[in-house]
C-alpha cells in the first residue's frame, strides 16, 4: 500500500493512519486508493478484532478531498469530455465508508485535528469517536458546491437529527470539538497530547474484547436504524442466538462465575 496511508496488524488491532499531513491528510486519489485498501483488508482479516482510523501530525485528520489535486483533474475532464473525476464517490469514498461502517468489527476513530468533508464523513463512520480538545469539525461540501458523500447523508442526522444535521450541511462552519461533543458527535474528548495514548487504549481494549458480540451489536444498531420495532426484535432474536453460540460467551459466563476477568478468543 502506498505511504499515503500507513497499515499495521499487532495482536488483533489494526492501525490505519492516514499520512499526508503536509496537505492537512487531504484525499488524494493515491491516499483514497490506499485507505480503501487499508479498510477492506481490516474488515477481511479473520485476525483483525478492531480497527483504530487515525492520522498523521497534530493539525488535521482529514480535511477531505485534495482540492489542488481535484481542479486539475476537473481541467482534464473538461479537455477530454469526460466526467472521471467525480467517479471517485463510487470508486472510493463509497467502499471506504461501507469498510468502516459495515466490517463485523469495532471501528474507533482517534481525531487529532481538523475533520472535514470526507474526513469529517470517515470519522463518522466509525463506531466510536476519541477527539482531541482542539479537533473541530466542517462538513464543508456546500461550500464548494458539492452534495455530502461519505455516508454523511445517513449518518449525521442519525447521530444529531435531521434539523440540527440541515443546519451544519446547508451552512457549513467549523464547529468546534466541545460543540461537537455536546452535539452528540463525539464520543469522548481528551487533550491532544493524551489522544495517541488514550485512543490506543480504548482501541485495544476492543481488540481484546468479545468480537462476536460486537460484530451483532454494529449490525442490530444499524438494522433498527431502519426497521420497525417487531423487526428489530426478531434481528435481536437472530444475533442473540449467534452470539449465544460462540465460544466467548461460554468464557464471559465461566469467568464471571469464577469472579476472574475473561480472556476472550475472538470467536
Amino acid at each position: 500500500m502506498a505511504d499515503t496511508v500507513l497499515y499495521e496488524v499487532s495482536d488483533g488491532l489494526a492501525t490505519i493512519t492516514i499520512n499526508r499531513p503536509e496537505a492537512m491528510n487531504a484525499m488524494n486519489v493515491a491516499a483514497k486508493v490506499a485507505l480503501r485498501d487499508a479498510a477492506e483488508a481490516a474488515a477481511a482479516d479473520p485476525a483483525v478484532r478492531a480497527v483504530l482510523l487515525t492520522a498523521a501530525g497534530d493539525r488535521a485528520f482529514c480535511v477531505g478531498q485534495d482540492l489542488k489535486e481535484h481542479v486539475g483533474l476537473l481541467l482534464q475532464d473538461k479537455e477530454s469530455g469526460t466526467q472521471h473525476t467525480m467517479n471517485t464517490v463510487r470508486d472510493h469514498y463509497n467502499p471506504i465508508t461501507k469498510a468502516l461502517a459495515g466490517m463485523a468489527k469495532p471501528v474507533v476513530a482517534a481525531v487529532n485535528g481538523v475533520a472535514a468533508g470526507a474526513g469529517f464523513g470517515f470519522a463518522l463512520a466509525a463506531d466510536y469517536r476519541i477527539v482531541a480538545e482542539h479537533a473541530s469539525f466542517n462538513t464543508s461540501f456546500a461550500g464548494v458546491a458539492l452534495t455530502a458523500d461519505s455516508g454523511m447523508s445517513w449518518t449525521l442526522p442519525r447521530l444529531i437529527g435531521q434539523s440540527r444535521a440541515a443546519d451544519l450541511l446547508l451552512f457549513p462552519r467549523s464547529i468546534s470539538a466541545q460543540e461537537a461533543y455536546e452535539l452528540g458527535i463525539v464520543n469522548r474528548l481528551v487533550p491532544g497530547e493524551s489522544l495517541a495514548e488514550e485512543a490506543g487504549k480504548l482501541a485495544r481494549s476492543l481488540a481484546e474484547g468479545p468480537t462476536v458480540a460486537y460484530a451483532a451489536l454494529k449490525e442490530s444498531m444499524a438494522y433498527g436504524a431502519d426497521h420497525s420495532l417487531a423487526e428489530a426484535l426478531e434481528k435481536e432474536d437472530e444475533l442473540q442466538t449467534k452470539a449465544g453460540a460462540s465460544a466467548d460467551h461460554t468464557i464471559a459466563v465461566q469467568a464471571f462465575i469464577a469472579k476472574e476477568k475473561p480472556k476472550y478468543l475472538g470467536r
